[in-house]
């Protein structure tokens, strides 16, 4: 069975070391390569203890990857600082999948609008594909640069996809409530993060400026065929991981339950990491798993569709995502290493 020869730049944060996890157990996956610019010379079991004994390998500077023989590379790494890595690598052998924001929008101009800063390398966005397996899967299979979607976004274009790709939503009525746990804001600590603020709280930030609401927009917009302005309002729970989205939506004609779950199972239909729930999820039902479970329900009194999902932000909202698109781009069955069954409690 070959074995494909990865790199991961970027060890320190969650990603990093949740993509390490993952690829260490993969059958077809061999780690050479994990970079750290500020802990160079260390060992990744150093700055991730868990892996003590398991993955020992010093940390290099990302500059070693540009002569380093490898199929792919995973950009574990800031928003604003990946294109410059993509830029580097664009001659590259390697495929590139990238977990930050700087090329999952469609032009350099609305990346300037939402990030606040000018893109150095708008050329990548001619051959970046959206990394969204349930979408768009016979793309990411052709894609030598993968843009993975956000974890907000993921949870929230699932959530609403059938029913967009089926052109029934009524317009301008989409409302999208969405809770992540604190690693979602990355490894460094700030005010905002800081355990006296976050434990026994419960907040919303972001409000009507959030960057991931241009993401969930134009993603939706594609299925639809048309434009779509949504509201997109983020909270910061206080636990580790996960995400739950409610998204609410007005239909441009009734419909019932049956006919509503219908819609889902068709549209998900072959789709192994979606499960469609008979009941509300919660976080741990997909904690430590790359599944998104959906529950879609008619509210026949307001005449409005209610849908709740669930993820695991660090994996289906990041690294197993990032897994399962290493999967298709390698002609891999598309399930690979990714059959973690969820933590509960």
């Amino acid at each position: 069975m070959k074995k494909y020869k990865i790199a991961i730049v970027g060890a320190s944060g969650f990603t990093g070391s949740e993509l390490a996890r993952l690829l260490a157990r993969h059958p077809q996956a061999e780690i050479i390569a994990i970079t750290s610019e500020t802990h160079t010379g260390k060992l990744f079991s150093d700055l991730h203890p868990q892996f003590f004994g398991i993955i020992d390998l010093p940390l290099v500077s990302a500059e070693s990857v540009t002569k380093a023989e490898v199929d792919v590379i995973f950009l574990a790494l800031p928003h604003k600082i990946s294109m410059e890595y993509v830029a580097k690598w664009k001659n590259h052998s390697a495929k590139i999948i990238d977990l930050s924001g700087d090329f999952r929008l469609s032009t350099p101009e609305v990346y300037k609008d939402w990030y606040q800063k000018e893109h150095t390398f708008p050329e990548g966005f001619e051959n970046a594909v959206y990394g969204l397996p349930e979408l768009f899967a016979d793309l990411i299979k052709n894609a030598s640069l993968v843009a993975n979607p956000g974890c907000y976004p993921t949870a929230s274009i699932l959530a609403l996809a059938p029913l967009f790709a089926e052109g029934i939503v009524e317009e301008n009525s989409v409302i999208i409530d969405a809770k992540s746990g604190l690693t979602g804001a990355g490894i460094k600590a700030s005010e905002t993060t800081h355990f006296s603020n976050v434990n026994e709280n419960f907040k919303a930030y972001g409000i009507g400026v959030h960057r991931h609401t241009i993401e969930i927009e134009e993603q939706l917009s594609i299925l639809a065929r048309s434009n779509c302005t949504l509201q997109f309002t983020p909270h910061l729970l206080p636990v580790d991981r996960g995400i739950l989205v409610t998204a609410y939506a007005k239909l441009k004609n009734p419909v019932n339950q049956n006919s509503l779950n219908d819609i889902y199972q068709k549209f998900y239909k072959g789709k192994p990491f979606v499960r469609l729930r008979n009941s509300a999820p919660g976080i741990k039902d997909v904690r430590g798993s790359h599944f998104c479970d959906i529950f879609p329900t008619w509210d026949d009194r307001t005449q409005r569709v209610v849908i709740i999902s669930a993820i695991d932000n660090l994996l289906k909202g990041a690294a197993s995502q990032a897994v399962h698109n290493m999967n298709l781009m390698l002609g891999l069955e598309e399930s690979t290493g990714l059959h973690q069954i969820p933590l509960r409690p």
